[in-house]
C-alpha cells in the first residue's frame, strides 16, 4: 500500500492506464516489463496435467549465443562517461557476434555489462550509477535488436520511479522489434556469506523476496515466478546461484531456456544439476576476465560460461577466461513436442515444506533500506529466525 492514501500500487498504475498515461511511446511494452497488464491476483500458471502455457515458435531451431565479455565499474562520482563506454563495448560486441558464423536469435549478456560492480558503492552511487529501463541505453540496444531481428537479454543496476530509493537488479529481455518484452527482477541475495575483514557484508539490492507483499499487490503472484512466453521459447532469467527450488519452480511453470547471469564466478555443478534436474535448457553467462578494473585482480573468478542440455550435457563452453561468443543451436520445437514439466511427488513432501521455516523472512526491505552493504550486514545481523 502508498502510506497514508489507502491506494495501492496496481491500482496507481492502472489508474495511469485508464486515463491514458501509458499509452504514450512505449507505454504497452513498459507495462508489459513491469507485469502490470496481468492485473494480479490471477492464479499461478501451473498446469495440471503436465503441459505448460506456450505461443508459436518463429522455427523450429533457436540460436543462442552467450556473450563472455568483461565487467568495468564506472566512476559513482561521474558515471556518464564510464557507462557510455561500457555500452559502446556492449554494442560492438553485439555487431562481433552476430559477424561471427551463423544468425543468431538471442544475444545473452551477464549480470552488469553497463555499469559494472563494486562492493564500496553504497545506495546513494547505485542510484546515480543504476540505468532506466525504459532509457537510453535501452533505446540503443533496442536499435541492434531491430537490426539483427534478435533478442537481447542483459542484466544491470536499475533505478524506477514506482520504486524510489530501492537499488534494483534487473534481467531486462528486449524483443527482436526492439520492445521491452519483459523486466526481471533477480529473486533474492544469499546472505552470510560475504567478508569485509571481521565484518560480516549483505547485499543491499532490493529483491523480490525482500519486498514480497508489495511485489505482489503491484504485479500479482505469478510474476514472482515470471516465465517469458516468446517465439524463441518460454524465457526465465535469473542471477540467483545455488537455490535449486528456484529453477525447478521455473520449470514448472514451463521454462524452456534458462538464462543465469553471474558475476565473480559460479558452480558449474550447481548450474548443470539444474538443467538435468527439471529437463531444460540452461546458459550461464559469467563476466570475462578484466584487467585493469580497480579493486580486484583480473583473473578473479573471471569466465567458464556456457550453455547445457536438458540432460546436463555440456552443448558449449567458453574456451578461455577471456572475451567471447558461445553459441549453439537448440532444437526447440523437437524438445517442445515431447517436454513435460517435472513430476514431483508433492504429497511425500509437503508436511515437510509445510513445517520449514526460512532463516529470513520477506519483506525486510519493506521496513528499512539499508545506506550501504556495512549497514545491510548490521540491519540483518538480528533478523535470523534461527538459533
Amino acid at each position: 500500500m502508498t502510506k497514508g492514501t489507502g491506494i495501492d500500487r496496481r491500482s496507481l498504475l492502472r489508474g495511469a492506464a485508464l486515463t491514458g498515461l501509458t499509452a504514450a511511446a512505449g507505454g504497452l511494452a513498459a507495462r508489459r516489463a513491469t507485469g502490470a497488464e496481468h492485473g494480479g491476483g490471477e492464479d499461478v500458471s501451473v498446469h495440471a496435467d503436465g503441459t505448460y502455457a506456450t505461443v508459436p515458435l518463429a522455427s523450429d531451431n533457436v540460436r543462442l549465443c552467450v556473450v563472455q565479455s568483461v565487467v568495468r565499474p564506472v566512476d559513482e562520482s561521474n558515471p556518464g562517461p564510464g557507462k557510455r563506454r561500457n555500452l559502446n563495448h556492449m554494442l560492438d560486441l553485439i555487431d562481433m557476434a552476430q559477424a561471427s558464423g551463423l544468425p543468431k536469435n538471442i544475444l545473452f549478456f551477464h549480470e552488469f555489462p553497463i555499469t559494472g560492480f563494486r562492493f564500496h558503492w553504497n545506495r546513494d552511487d547505485v542510484q546515480r550509477i543504476a540505468i532506466e529501463v525504459p532509457g537510453e541505453e535501452t533505446e540503443e540496444i533496442s536499435k541492434k535488436a531491430r537490426q539483427y531481428g534478435c533478442f537481447i537479454v542483459f542484466g544491470s543496476y536499475v533505478r524506477d520511479s514506482d520504486w524510489p530509493g530501492h537499488n534494483l537488479s534487473i534481467t531486462t529481455i528486449i524483443g527482436d522489434d526492439g520492445e521491452i518484452l519483459a523486466r526481471h527482477w533477480k529473486a533474492r541475495n544469499i546472505k552470510g556469506v560475504f567478508q569485509a575483514g571481521a565484518r560480516t557484508i549483505e547485499l543491499m539490492t532490493t529483491t523480490i523476496y525482500n519486498v514480497l507483499d508489495e511485489y505482489v499487490e503491484m504485479y500479482g503472484e505469478d510474476e514472482v515466478i515470471p516465465v517469458t512466453r516468446t517465439k524463441f521459447g518460454n524465457i526465465c532469467t535469473t542471477a540467483v546461484q545455488r537455490e535449486p527450488e528456484l529453477i525447478r519452480a521455473f520449470a514448472l511453470k514451463g521454462c524452456e531456456l534458462m538464462l543465469r547471469t553471474a558475476t565473480g564466478g559460479f558452480n558449474h555443478l550447481d548450474v548443470r544439476s539444474g538443467a538435468m534436474h527439471n529437463g531444460i535448457y540452461t546458459a550461464l553467462v559469467n563476466n570475462a576476465h578484466s584487467p585493469g578494473t580497480r579493486g580486484v585482480f583480473g583473473d578473479t573468478g573471471g569466465g567458464g560460461s556456457g550453455i547445457w542440455g536438458p540432460g546436463g550435457e555440456t552443448l558449449a563452453e567458453a574456451r578461455s577466461g577471456f572475451e567471447q561468443p558461445i553459441s549453439a543451436t537448440i532444437p526447440l520445437a523437437a524438445y517442445r513436442a515431447r517436454n513435460r514439466i517435472p513430476d514431483v511427488h508433492w504429497d511425500l513432501y509437503r508436511p515437510v515444506y509445510d513445517r520449514y521455516v526460512p532463516k529470513f523472512g520477506p519483506n525486510l526491505f519493506s521496513e528499512y533500506l539499508p545506506t550501504d552493504l556495512d549497514d545491510a550486514g548490521v540491519y540483518l545481523s538480528d533478523k535470523s529466525r534461527w538459533k
